[in-house]
């Protein structure tokens, strides 16, 4: 009987705690949208949308006079009990997409991804100011010096 109950409450927990990590990616719904800040580059824009229970996808690029200057793919996916965000610029990294994963940093409405071994950025972070504005961040070393570009961004839709 104890033995039973003892495992009973054992499943519970692993239950219960599988569940929390596969709802990480429900905090992330303010991230839902299209994004934009003004840049001497011209207009920069973020649109995310939810492709799963598991998964945000986002598409950044720029417009200059109606043309598509820079574009990158990025995903949002919960795996291995952490979230990743996972980038694929044209014409970087041979086609080839680069993962950053959440650090301990990351919260609801904070999200801190890194990879050391990028050549740059290589931390990427996300912060909810409000309801229609957010601070991204993109950062690392470069050249051997440390290097920072920030988007303050408002929500267009």
């Amino acid at each position: 009987m104890k033995t039973t109950l003892i495992l009973t409450i054992i499943g519970i927990i692993l239950i219960g705690s599988w569940t929390q990590k596969q709802n990480e990616i429900k905090k992330l719904d303010w991230l839902l949208g299209t994004w934009e800040t003004k840049t001497p580059k011209g207009s920069l824009y973020e649109t995310w949308t939810k492709k799963s229970n598991t998964e945000l996808q986002g598409e950044s690029y720029y417009l200059k006079n109606k043309d598509t200057l820079t574009f990158e793919s990025i995903r949002l996916v919960e795996k291995e009990n952490k979230l990743h965000c996972i980038v694929s610029v044209k014409g970087q990294h041979h086609e080839q997409p680069v993962d950053f994963v959440s650090t301990s940093g990351s919260s609801p409405t904070s999200l801190i991804f890194e990879n050391k071994q990028n050549d740059f950025p290589q931390i990427i972070t996300y912060k909810k100011i409000r309801k229609d504005s957010l601070f991204a961040e993109i950062s690392g070393m470069m050249n051997g010096k440390m290097a920072r570009q920030a988007f303050p961004m408002k929500k267009i839709k």
